[in-house]
């Protein structure tokens, strides 16, 4: 057998087809939209400037500044389209304390105590994230489902096994070379789709993780996390297959396994997502050795 072959028979690849269009059309931006159109004539203008999203992009800056920086207390991981001001987003809840002066384990902590929002009505657990949070891949995904949020671990029903064998067949280990984290840290009941209130009252757990885990490479699983993180309305199927940035970290967009397991043909372009980052974390890897090399010389 060849390791081609072999590769996909781990991973389970078929047969392609195009992806289904409009697929992303409940996203909570433009529920969020709609609900604001109703309101627009009587929702005061400071409301409205208060949360209106900046059309201009945000300076880019290597990931090894990012715990320098100063904890930004508005919505940075907002949802909605950059290139739209009228966009807007709700209020969100009373900022963490302290967040930014937080070790890891105090972060972790501090979510398994969260009540920022309603889910923590109905949850068992809350999902911080597994892995090691030194590797230089990060993974993101959208919220805990019915295993996870019984094991307080994220990624371990299907979903993982598909994720799980994805990544041995990219050569990586799931405990030592990512780690593994979602936009919501508590399940949505039923697994219905994360509310604008609720990415709103985790966002800055996941960007301390990301500020404290400083990884090369951001893996974004599934389209709340990758539109969440890139500020986007945009498809997956138009994002996939280049490289962003998120907060100077470079990004790179893929279906969630979850979404793979109902739509088996996209597992052939999720692999080839995964060979896209396997390319863009040795080139970046290089460039980081370099520099280091350099600045050793320079001493």
């Amino acid at each position: 057998m060849s390791r081609s072959t072999f590769i996909q028979d781990v991973i389970g690849l078929g047969p392609q087809w195009q992806a289904r269009q409009g697929w992303f059309a409940d996203h909570p931006a433009e529920q969020l939209r709609q609900q604001q159109s109703e309101t627009a004539n009587t929702a005061p203008a400071a409301f409205a400037a208060s949360f209106a999203i900046e059309s201009a992009p945000q300076e880019a800056v290597h990931h090894s500044e990012l715990l320098s920086q100063p904890v930004d207390q508005g919505p940075v991981l907002a949802i909605g389209s950059p290139d739209k001001t009228e966009a807007q987003l709700p209020t969100s809840p009373s900022p963490i304390p302290v967040i930014g002066k937080m070790s890891w384990d105090e972060l972790e902590q501090h979510v398994a105590r969260c009540e920022q929002c309603q889910l923590c009505q109905t949850r068992s657990h809350t999902v911080f994230g597994r892995g090691n949070p030194q590797a230089r891949w990060m993974l993101i995904g959208e919220a805990p489902g019915e295993q996870e949020d019984k094991q307080g671990l994220p990624f371990v029903g299907k979903a993982g096994q598909l994720l799980d064998n994805m990544l041995a067949a990219a050569g990586l280990d799931r405990d030592r070379d990512v780690y593994i984290a979602n936009v919501l840290k508590c399940r949505p009941p039923g697994n219905r789709n994360p509310a604008p209130q609720e990415i709103l009252a985790c966002q800055d757990y996941l960007l301390q993780q990301i500020r404290h885990v400083q990884p090369t490479l951001i893996l974004a699983l599934g389209r709340f996390a990758v539109q969440t993180l890139l500020q986007t309305e945009q498809s997956i199927g138009k994002l996939r297959g280049q490289l962003h940035q998120y907060q100077g970290i470079p990004l790179i967009a893929t279906y969630h396994p979850a979404y793979l397991l109902r739509n088996l043909p996209d597992k052939a372009k999720a692999w080839q997502d995964m060979v896209l980052a396997k390319r863009q974390f040795a080139r970046l890897s290089q460039q980081d050795q370099a520099r280091s090399e350099s600045i050793s010389t320079q001493k």
